[in-house]
């Protein structure tokens, strides 16, 4: 993508404008739809991380760095620690993993 930008035919800032999608994976559970029916107001859903540990960050369902949550102002917010090398992007799994 480098090489594009660097042509003289395309126009820097239309790039810079086009938007993408940014999920963080917090974690995942697998439930069956009877025990998601169960579920309430109040009630806790155990995901497979632990608090302190590194979240997922992906753009248009391509993970492509690890972060840390953090809260400013009262409001959840995420820092990037990990970028993910540029040959492995995207190979993450999105949905659940084996055995899940």
């Amino acid at each position: 993508m480098t090489d594009l930008l660097a042509g003289d035919d395309l126009d820097r800032t239309s790039v810079l404008q086009v938007p993408v999608q940014v999920s963080v994976r917090l974690g995942r559970r697998r439930l069956r739809i009877s025990q998601l029916l169960r579920l309430g107001p109040g009630d806790i859903v155990d995901l497979e991380r632990a608090v302190g540990e590194p979240v997922d960050v992906f753009v248009n369902d391509r993970m492509v760095a690890r972060g840390e949550l953090v809260v400013v102002d009262g409001r959840l917010g995420l820092t990037i620690v990990e970028l993910m090398p540029q040959a492995t992007r995207g190979r993450e799994p999105l949905g659940p993993g084996p055995g899940e």
